[in-house]
């Protein structure tokens, strides 16, 4: 039950009275006893993310078994692979439009429920065209997830807490695979390849309800009190419900183009992904293939690296708003940690010059570890978006970022292809991460909230 106040607070709880506003009253309210429906929300998005990433990565799983059925060679499959990332690029400023004009709670809900629909009709692929159709349909999907994620992280928590709390949403990115690896390889085992598509897809389809019957925004919620909303409001966060509807126009694409944090952040993101999408799609191939792991071991290592990759979000994410809260320097909190995490992504080139299985694991686990910390990209982009525009920033950011989805698996697959290794797959990796480091380094420049006409 939230208390009484003016008419305009009482109407709109995301507006705050001017006596609430206050020194006095201000201080009152934030060490009052509030409620934590913040972090219901936060969970929604971290399984949300799970199932998200489940869904574009299990064709990572079935890979080695669909090729030999489907007769994909590795350059073919490549393609494949590749194919998700370009609807997906091509459909983030639509998403991102479509985010900010009809709002969070029927964006998430249909893009949930039809990327698990394309995920099922994977299962029911007979050749390389209904694959590509169904990857395509997939991307389109699920473009509008973390532009989404970005605004509610945005409007739901204040900016002390923005980075843990996209560390643990974008932790389900990892431990999806991290927990679900084994028993996804037991079902492809026992069932075959195509079980794997329905199971996850269902799913996401069961989850898609249960984020229609439980999400709503701050000013909607009747679950949050005006103390959490008074202390959500106090750290940069909430949004007014006039603000929700923006219209899109082109000069505001041109105008955040413009912004060096934006495109900056981007490229850095582009690097990160570029480790992100390796292990997401070839690498459970590189552990079969290149170093002549059997299935139940391959199923055993590549847990290693997703946990390692989900503590450095988590630890990225606490790092950064520690240093935050020491420091008062949005550049130091943000940028630090994730250049931090681009250069231990760098290392996954030693992995050529091992051979034992277990270091290898080791320096690929690292390696991941690091671009875990990458992660925080969107807590920097919910930190500069301008209010109004949050949705098509994240659009625009996510675009330029998921170039390496389209990229990565191209390369990796023609490199294989032509060389029959992955030697100078994992040297591409490594010097996109390098890439990434430079830009943060000397283009990102000041984290502060972005303002535009």
């Amino acid at each position: 039950m939230k208390p009484d106040s003016a008419t305009a607070t009482a109407a709109h709880p995301a507006v705050r009275s001017p006596a609430s506003s206050s020194p006095t009253a201000t201080s009152s309210k934030l060490h009052a006893t509030r409620t934590r429906t913040r972090f219901v929300i936060l969970a929604l998005l971290a399984i949300g993310t799970l199932i998200n990433y489940l869904d574009r990565t299990v064709l990572g799983i079935a890979a080695p078994v669909m090729t030999k059925e489907l007769q994909i060679s590795a350059a073919i499959m490549g393609l494949v692979f590749s194919a998700f990332s370009w609807t997906y690029a091509v459909a983030q400023i639509p998403g991102g439009v479509f985010l900010d004009r009809f709002g969070n709670r029927l964006t998430y809900f249909l893009a949930l429920t039809f990327w698990s629909l394309f995920t099922m009709f994977q299962g029911f692929a007979v050749g390389i065209k209904s694959l590509l159709l169904f990857r395509f349909g997939l991307g389109v999907s699920e473009a509008p997830c973390f532009p989404t994620n970005s605004r509610v992280v945005g409007t739901w928590f204040p900016q002390h807490e923005r980075a843990r709390a996209t560390g643990i949403y974008t932790v389900g990115e990892y431990l999806g695979l991290a927990c679900f690896a084994p028993a996804l390889f037991w079902i492809m085992g026992n069932f075959g390849w195509r079980s794997l598509f329905i199971v996850v897809g269902l799913v996401g389809i069961a989850f898609a309800l249960v984020w229609w019957a439980m999400y709503r925004e701050p000013h909607e919620s009747k679950s949050v009190n005006q103390a959490e909303l008074d202390y959500i409001a106090a750290g940069g966060g909430l949004e007014q419900p006039s603000q929700q509807h923006t219209p899109f126009s082109w000069s505001n694409v041109v105008k955040l183009l413009s912004v060096r944090q934006i495109w900056g952040a981007a490229i850095g993101q582009f690097a990160g992904n570029t480790t992100l999408v390796f292990f997401l799609t070839w690498f459970p191939t590189y552990l079969a293939v290149e170093r002549h792991m059997g299935w139940l071991k391959v199923g055993f290592f590549a847990i290693m690296p997703f946990l390692a990759a989900a503590v450095g979000v988590m630890f990225g994410g606490w790092f950064s708003d520690w240093l935050l809260k020491r420091t008062g320097s949005a550049n130091m909190a943000r940028k630090l940690p994730i250049i931090f995490g681009l250069l231990a992504a760098s290392t996954i080139v030693a992995a050529n010059f091992v051979d034992n299985d277990t270091t290898i694991i080791a320096i690929l686990s690292f390696a991941f570890f690091g671009q875990g910390m990458v992660g925080l990209g969107w807590t920097l982009i919910s930190d500069v978006a301008p209010k109004k525009l949050m949705g098509l920033t994240g659009g625009i950011f996510n675009t330029c970022s998921n170039l390496a989805g389209i990229v990565t698996p191209l390369v990796i697959g023609f490199i294989i292809s032509a060389t029959g290794s992955f030697f100078y797959a994992l040297a591409y990796v490594g010097a996109a991460a390098l890439l990434g480091v430079l830009s943060y380094v000397f283009v990102v420049g000041d984290v502060h909230r972005v303002e535009i006409d």
